[in-house]
């Protein structure tokens, strides 16, 4: 069967197949070790979801950091075998910021893959009045991401750009 012609007579390019999608057999392997029993081991809520969401294991109050200095360090009672190459990054899940004044105080954590340690939280709460953080309460959600290979390069000097050295609010108001 001949192939169609397009208005100049030539025949079309067949477009490239889609590159499939990564199988479960080569995926990479995020093991978790339960330290406590009460520990809920993450899982995707949805097909879509790319975090895991992290389930405490405390029962305190979260009183504002104008009462008090220090972050609360919150446990899962998890702890991660994090694959050579990838590191897991810990993000506030968007409901707690919407709906409580608790904050991750280093803002986004981030897990080496040769940390085998328990998952913690630093948690604060930027809010006037006391949060109640209870065992079971979805804080964080953690994130396998693969590690950027890159190297440094040691130089005398910096490519010019548009921006130059402008910092904080250079770009504009909105």
């Amino acid at each position: 069967m001949a192939q169609a012609k397009t208005e100049t007579n030539q025949t079309p390019k067949e477009t490239p197949k889609a590159t499939p999608k990564q199988t479960k057999s080569d995926a990479p392997v995020l093991k978790v070790l339960k330290l406590k029993p009460e520990a809920t081991v993450p899982e995707k809520k949805t097909n879509g979801s790319c975090g895991l969401d992290l389930h405490v294991l405390d029962n305190i109050p979260v009183f504002p950091t104008h009462l008090r200095k220090e972050a609360y360090v919150l446990h899962t009672g998890l702890a991660f075998e994090i694959p050579e190459g990838y590191h897991v990054e810990i993000y506030l899940r968007s409901s707690t910021g919407k709906n409580r004044k608790l904050r991750l105080a280093n803002g986004t954590g981030i897990i080496d893959s040769d940390y085998r340690g328990e998952i913690m939280l630093l948690v604060e709460n930027v809010g006037q009045d006391v949060e109640h953080v209870f065992p079971g309460d979805r804080i964080a959600q953690a994130i396998l991401v693969k590690d950027p290979e890159f190297t440094i390069e040691v130089v005398e000097s910096l490519s010019d750009t548009k921006r130059g050295k402008g910092g904080f609010g250079s770009t504009g108001k909105n």
